[in-house]
């Protein structure tokens, strides 16, 4: 129909762009603050086409999905000594031993992987193998039992960073919490900002750490070849053993060899990044689980060799030790050996602690990587929401990892950042995962070999290997997982155990709401097409450019009847309203009806029942004038009345909501424009380009758009 103009009034045109305004996403538009300091934090929107270009090669893949793993010999031998020392230093000698069943351990459970991988390469690791060969409620126990452990990776990796800060600098043990949250802060940051970016950002001090500490072992061994065994500082303190019965010998051991079990967390983590890889994607994905396991095993046989070596005396309590300055925290495990191999004062010392400290830092960037990635195979399938399968600016989970981060945060400020209490809580959920993930494998092996039976084919022989690997890993982490609940559910462990069950159910509802829902707005025969009737209804609060613009919408639209509708809470207003609506001549018939009462939503609603009543159904539609605002202080001075109608008029069943935007001259700071900076600047409700006489030249635009909205 042809525009509409009144006597006072000229309407805007909605769809032509407003004078002087540039698309938000051409290069050197200029941005409001938040956006520039958003973009100077994360970088410049990746578009989908780019997604290719964010997948890793092995050696960027490394420090990214195995720097928890590899971080986990820095507190690992300290943990298991630490334990052990609770028995006297007589317990040291079976320590070769515990650290030899922590390696094979590893080895199995790499191995083990390595069949996962190849047979799931779709990112969805234990959970898909379980929910494909165990059912609904172990692939939910084995998800929420990663996503517990992923928030305590980053916990645990983070306190033991702060722990080997400390041990460098002592001073700063008083704000050791504070620290840590700025950690977590940090690395969410670095991780929005892409995967590329942040395995460029962590590759550096991973390989740095995983260079100084072969140097150091290599050195360490050297020197004890030679006859000159270094000696750790704490070697001459003498360790208060308590009183131990057979029994409680048993469980000491057993507890030692679950602490030095946390080696093995992370190593799922590949088989959950499978899809970041580089093609052939599980060629790739197998070829960096084996380095990180090799790397892993020697270098956790070859620390806890050279504490043994050097004497170290690690005790749970720090004063248990004779002679030690209880006063200042003990150094860690890492600390004390670099001290004894190469001096506490050298150069090698200090790059150890800082490569250290980084990498334990930066081991909790696995789970940031495991935790998105498992949170989106979540939503997809209906257990988590849908919003962590959504991509960010950068292409990455970035809803999963702020959850992630402000999970560990509450983890970290809960329990002050202590390591010792939090690697109680540590392990559990993953070997519940590597359990379930491992029984799952052998039932699909033995599916695949009746398949093959069943068709009359030879079964290959890599099957049985296959099936035989995960068979010995299944006995090997059901065994770890008794050991560990023994010895770690009187430590604190008991709530991971009342997490995991919790998570699980949360999880089980949210996909019996998705699947109610599905099913209750699925198509069926009974939905007919078109109504009866269909009436526009536009609100009415007073005469101005904002409800001219919406009633232009309305007629724009065609319906079969529109109306304005002006909810009275004051006699006088309407009166007024009626003069000031026919002397202006709008070609919409008015209705005011009353509100005793000063309400808005309940009078409409009651008009558009009584008018079904009389008409017949209808379907109706509401136009609400609305303002955009740019000032976050002028959505305080408005009253915000459109939305709050809106999500009202919303539950009225065969009624549509129309917002009508009108433009605020301030709203120009959106595309990065800047406008009124202060509340009472005058301006006479003349347009920016008016208004800023520097700027008239440049963005003043054609004479008809002056006054758009």
């Amino acid at each position: 129909m042809p525009r509409v103009y009144f006597a006072a009034f000229r309407i805007p045109d909605c769809t032509a762009p407003r004078a002087g305004v540039v698309s938000p996403f051409v290069a050197n538009e200029e941005r409001p603050v938040e956006q520039t300091a958003k973009r100077l934090l994360l970088g410049e929107p990746l578009t989908s086409e780019a997604a290719n270009e964010q997948l890793l090669p092995k050696r960027m893949a490394l420090p990214i999905f195995a720097s928890d793993a590899l971080s986990s010999v820095a507190y690992g031998p300290q943990e298991m000594l630490m334990i052990m020392l609770i028995g006297g230093t007589a317990f040291l000698t079976l320590s070769p031993w515990i650290a030899a069943a922590v390696v094979l351990l590893l080895i199995v459970v790499v191995l083990s992987y390595r069949q996962i991988i190849k047979a799931y390469p779709s990112g969805g690791g234990d959970f898909e193998v379980t929910q494909k060969n165990l059912g609904e409620i172990p692939s939910v126990i084995v998800a929420a039992a990663l996503l517990v452990d992923y928030v305590l990776t980053v916990s645990v990796s983070i306190a033991s960073g702060v722990d080997n800060i400390i041990s460098a600098v002592p001073g700063l043990n008083p704000a050791r919490v504070e620290l840590a949250v700025g950690f977590v802060i940090l690395i969410v940051i670095v991780n929005l900002r892409g995967v590329r970016e942040a395995s460029a950002v962590f590759a550096i001090p991973t390989y740095i750490f995983i260079g100084s500490v072969l140097v150091m072992i290599v050195a360490g061994l050297a020197r004890t070849a030679f006859g000159d065994a270094p000696v750790a500082a704490s070697a001459a303190y003498t360790v208060h053993a308590d009183s131990l019965g057979q029994a409680a010998m048993v469980l000491l051991l057993l507890r030692a060899f679950s602490s030095g079990c946390s080696a093995l967390t992370g190593v799922e983590a590949v088989s959950n990044g499978v899809p970041a890889f580089r093609i052939p994607k599980i060629r790739n994905a197998q070829m960096t689980l084996a380095m990180m396991g090799s790397i892993a095993a020697c270098l956790f046989a070859g620390l806890t060799a050279l504490a043994l070596i050097s004497g170290v005396q690690y005790a749970e309590n720090a004063c248990d030790l004779v002679g030690f300055d209880c006063s200042n925290p003990q150094p860690s495990l890492m600390a004390q050996v670099a001290a004894a191999t190469f001096g506490p004062g050298s150069i090698m010392f200090f790059i150890i602690q800082a490569a250290t400290a980084c990498v334990l830092l930066l081991a909790a960037n696995t789970a940031f990587n495991g935790f998105p990635l498992l949170g989106s195979v979540l939503a997809r399938e209906g257990y988590a929401p849908k919003a962590l399968n959504t991509r960010g600016d950068r292409l990455v989970f970035s809803n999963g990892m702020i959850l992630l981060g402000i999970a560990a945060v509450g983890v970290l400020v809960v329990f002050q950042a202590n390591l010792t209490n939090l690697i109680q809580l540590y392990i559990i959920g993953v070997f519940v995962s590597f359990s379930l993930g491992q029984i799952g494998m052998v039932k699909h092996w033995r599916r695949l070999i009746r398949e093959h039976r069943d068709a009359g084919t030879d079964v290959p022989r890599d099957i049985f290997v296959s099936m035989g690997v995960n068979l010995v890993g299944a006995v090997m982490t059901v065994s770890v997982l008794v050991i560990v609940t023994i010895t770690k559910f009187t430590h604190g462990a008991w709530l991971v155990f009342l997490a995991i069950p919790l998570l699980a159910l949360l999880m089980v509802g949210v996909k019996r709401y998705y699947r109610d829902v599905e099913h209750e707005i699925a198509i069926d025969d009974t939905t007919h097409f078109g109504s009866e009737g269909d009436v526009a209804i536009v609100l009415v609060n007073r005469l101005q450019k904002p409800v001219i613009k919406a009633v232009d919408y309305a007629l724009a639209a065609r319906h079969e009847k529109t109306v304005a509708l002006h909810v009275a809470t004051d006699p006088h207003d309407g009166e007024r309203l009626e003069r000031e609506w026919a002397e202006h001549r709008i070609p919409v018939p008015l209705v005011i009806v009353e509100s005793p009462y000063r309400t808005y939503a309940q009078p409409v609603e009651a008009y558009i029942k009584k008018y079904r009543d009389k008409h017949g159904p209808s379907v109706v539609t509401v136009y609400l004038p609305q303002y955009i605002v740019g000032h976050w202080w002028e959505s305080v001075l408005h009253n915000r009345r459109a939305r709050r109608m809106a999500n009202q008029l919303m539950l009225v069943h065969g009624v549509t909501i129309t917002l009508v935007p009108w433009l605020l001259d301030s709203s120009e700071l959106i595309y990065g424009r800047r406008s009124r900076p202060v509340p009472g600047q005058e301006r006479a409700g003349r347009p920016v380009t008016q208004a800023n006489g520097r700027r008239a030249h440049r963005d003043a635009g054609p004479p008809d758009d002056d006054a758009k909205g």
